[in-house]
C-alpha cells in the first residue's frame, strides 16, 4: 500500500500549514482541512478526480 501524502485532498495544503483530519475510504488513507470538511459533507461532488468513487456519494442537505 502507498503512503498517502499528507495533504488535503481538496486544496492541497499539508500538514505543516493546516491541521488536517484523516479520513479512511474505500481500504486507503486520505486527508482533508477542516475548511474544506463541509465540501465532503454537503458537496462531494466536487471532490471528483480527487477522491475515488466520490461521484457516488450524495451530499447532505439541511
Amino acid at each position: 500500500m502507498v503512503e498517502a501524502k499528507q495533504q488535503c485532498v481538496f486544496c492541497g495544503l499539508d500538514h505543516r500549514t493546516v491541521p488536517l483530519i484523516t479520513l479512511q475510504y474505500r481500504d486507503e488513507t486520505y486527508f482533508i482541512c477542516p475548511q474544506h470538511l463541509p465540501v465532503l459533507i454537503h458537496n462531494p461532488q466536487l471532490l471528483v478526480g480527487k477522491l475515488p468513487g466520490v461521484e457516488n456519494l450524495e451530499g447532505y442537505d439541511h
